[in-house]
C-alpha cells in the first residue's frame, strides 16, 4: 500500500472516531450530562463553560471560529 493510501486510511479511521465521540457527546447532552435538571448548580455551569471553550478551540482548528 502506498503512503498516500495509508494516510487516507488513517484519516478515515480518525474521522470515524471523531464521529463516534460526537455521537456520545450528543447522547450525554440529551441526558443533561448525567445531571438532574432540578439539581443544577453553578459548578455545572462552570464545567459547561470549559466544555464550550474547548469546543471553540476545536472548531478553530478547522477555521470555523465564531
Amino acid at each position: 500500500m502506498n503512503t498516500k493510501q495509508s494516510a487516507l486510511d488513517a484519516y478515515l479511521a480518525r474521522t470515524a472516531a471523531v464521529h463516534a465521540k460526537l455521537e456520545r457527546l450528543q447522547q450525554l447532552a440529551n441526558d443533561h450530562f448525567g445531571h438532574d435538571p432540578d439539581a443544577i448548580h453553578w459548578g455545572h455551569v462552570g464545567d459547561l463553560g470549559r466544555v464550550v471553550a474547548g469546543l471553540d478551540e476545536l472548531l478553530a482548528i478547522f477555521g470555523d471560529g465564531e
